[in-house]
């Protein structure tokens, strides 16, 4: 069965308690902000995720996308829930009030999208596609394009997708073929085929914008050839309104493991009119801007899809009786115990608790630093939150969904043979959640931009970014005695990411291959200790409000338990992933081709 209750009290913590102190400050232009305003507005989102979104998650999974006489159309229900969320101001939460938005700070944005994200993951692409469009726009088209796209994209009127992949290259967009040929009018004529293009047809908006990437006739070779364009599924006519098809066609919609109430869709661009986004040949670097922002966004996918997981396992964990308690019969009115009772049981439900709360934690932290890399008017603050999030990405976006695949596998072994079956509705978590580890570069590949490019910048100067904040904890609170062990396997675990740095360092100058070897488990080697630092601030927070006589201490106490299992079951993974830094590339690249 899929459970979801917004965990709106964890998500006031991580709000208004947590980073308090992240050195980002006070942000003046948020101030309105207030914890009161920022909590309504999380119930009301919270209405929609569980009311709305929740009772069509599995029946949107079971009906599908369907493609008929070139249109796409999403199950039953999909309409009439996105023009609801379009109508009540979802789509514009956190855009500029430039174009129409609310600008909300992103740490209530994201606190959002996770809601949906837990309810509806299929939804949730529709409108986050479209949010990321709008960020490249903002920052790199023309002030005409603008004022014709940003309004009407804002409120959700039209949605957004982005136009990478094609049938013969994926990660290496070097290889991409689509042509972009330039007019009299300054417009240019696309052609080419794109595929896995999420939400790239559908039947919720009056017009699709695509950013789609391509080569001019005079291109360079490689990525620095490639130039970013705007092209409407409509042309807009004088009032602003859909006009003449555009060119834009749809071959076929994916036939994928999950996620099947989001059209994923092979796109045919025919002479397609279209607007330069940036400069000429420079396109990477505004279409680096939309991915980024949706790194970060599907991150929060890996942890939605992880919440509701974990709920589902508990609601099962607690209604199915199987065996009786090791340590005395706890159900002595029935056959047998619910199975919550049994240590392995309680092993993957903490193991998913843990995690959901740590990534929340630290995305939370994260976009504490898109704000203040917005509105901060201090330069060196702007500057730390700039080095943090460039630092922090790759992260967000490879450990939690690494984690979120986890909890749903989780909790599908929660549910033991009623889990593999679709009935259980849990199965399609687990389906849903694996696309999360691959788009917008596979998981690998944000471990190779960690180690490669995000590790030596500026001398490591963005480490620093998160070094120091830890060092910092660490160093005042050695002498707590009732976190000692906390504090000394925060210390530990930070100690093995000092060392693992050094190493990668010094021997990836040497060879470049050792680095890459390294750097999936340098990855979760920084993550963890990440969760560790937001863990241990969150117990010693929660043991102060516990001695003020805190109204909710369940709450309290439960979040230093949760601490504590990580650190005791979760935190020493650290070891193993220093361990195997520290062995370096041999074995892993020992065998020839041929052997394998």
């Amino acid at each position: 069965m899929q459970v979801y209750e917004a965990p709106l009290r964890d998500m006031a913590f991580v709000l208004n308690e947590l980073h308090a102190d992240d050195g980002f400050g006070d942000l003046e232009a948020l101030s309105e902000f207030t914890p009161d305003l920022t909590g309504a507005i999380l119930e009301e989102a919270a209405k929609v995720a569980q009311e709305v979104l929740l009772p069509l998650n599995r029946s949107g999974d079971i009906e599908g996308c369907t493609l008929e006489n070139g249109v796409v159309r999403t199950p039953k229900g999909f309409k009439e829930a996105y023009d609801m969320f379009r109508e009540g101001g979802w789509c514009a939460l956190a855009s500029d009030p430039e174009w129409g938005g609310q600008g909300l700070p992103e740490a209530v944005n994201k606190l959002t999208e996770e809601m949906i994200c837990s309810a509806n993951l299929s939804f949730s692409l529709y409108p986050g596609l479209t949010h990321g469009a709008t960020t490249a726009i903002e920052g790199y088209a023309s002030d005409e394009l603008k004022q014709a796209y940003l309004p009407k994209m804002v409120s959700g009127e039209w949605s957004g997708t982005m136009c990478l992949t094609e049938p013969h290259c994926g990660t290496d967009l070097g290889m991409l073929r689509t042509k972009a040929v330039p007019q009299d009018d300054g417009s240019y004529k696309l052609t080419g085929a794109k595929i896995f293009i999420s939400a790239g047809e559908h039947d919720l908006t009056e017009n699709i914008v695509h950013l789609v990437l391509a080569r001019m006739p005079d291109a360079p070779p490689g990525v620095k050839g490639i130039s970013l364009f705007l092209v409407p599924k409509y042309l807009p006519k004088d009032d602003g309104t859909p006009g003449a098809a555009n060119g834009v066609s749809v071959q076929a919609i994916e036939h994928k493991m999950g996620l099947k109430a989001s059209a994923t869709c092979q796109l045919n661009f025919e002479d397609s009119v279209g607007w330069l986004v940036g400069k000429p040949h420079k396109g990477m670097e505004a279409m680096f801007t939309m991915m980024n922002t949706e790194r970060v966004s599907v991150g929060i996918q890996g942890l939605g899809v992880g919440e509701a997981a974990y709920q589902s396992a508990v609601w099962y964990a607690k209604d199915r009786v199987q065996g009786r308690s090791l340590s005395g019969v706890k159900n002595p009115d029935g056959p047998a115990d619910p199975i919550i009772v049994h240590p392995d049981v309680r092993r993957m439900l903490m193991t998913m608790r843990a995690y959901n709360e740590g990534s929340r934690a630290i995305g939370a932290w994260v976009a504490r630093a898109l704000d203040a890399e917005r509105y901060s008017s201090d330069p060196e603050v702007k500057a730390r939150a700039q080095d943090f999030i460039a630092l922090m990405t790759p992260v967000v976006k490879a450990l939690f969904t690494d984690l979120g695949h986890e909890a749903a596998h989780l909790a599908v072994q929660v549910y033991g043979g009623h889990g593999y079956i679709a009935e259980s509705g849990v199965e399609q978590f687990a389906r849903d959640a694996r696309i999360a580890m691959i788009y917008e570069g596979t998981n690998g590949i944000q471990a190779l931009d960690l180690v490669g490019r995000k590790m030596p910048a500026h001398m490591g100067r963005y480490l620093r970014s998160f070094f120091h904040p830890v060092a910092a904890f660490v160093e005042a609170n050695k002498e707590d005695a009732d976190f000692a062990k906390m504090i000394e396997g925060l210390e530990k675990a930070f100690g093995a990411l000092q060392l693992s740095t050094g190493t990668i360092a010094q021997k990836g100058m040497k060879d470049p291959e050792e680095a890459a070897a390294a750097a999936t488990d340098y990855l979760r080697l920084i993550g963890l200790v990440a969760m560790g630092y937001t863990f241990a601030k969150a117990a010693l927070i929660a043991r102060a409000k516990l001695a003020e006589g805190a109204e909710d201490a369940a709450f309290y106490k439960a979040k230093i338990t949760t601490a504590r299992f990580f650190f005791d079951r979760l935190l020493p993974q650290a070891t193993a992933a220093f361990l195997a830094i520290k062995s370096g590339k041999s074995s892993m690249m020992e065998l020839e081709a041929d052997a394998f």
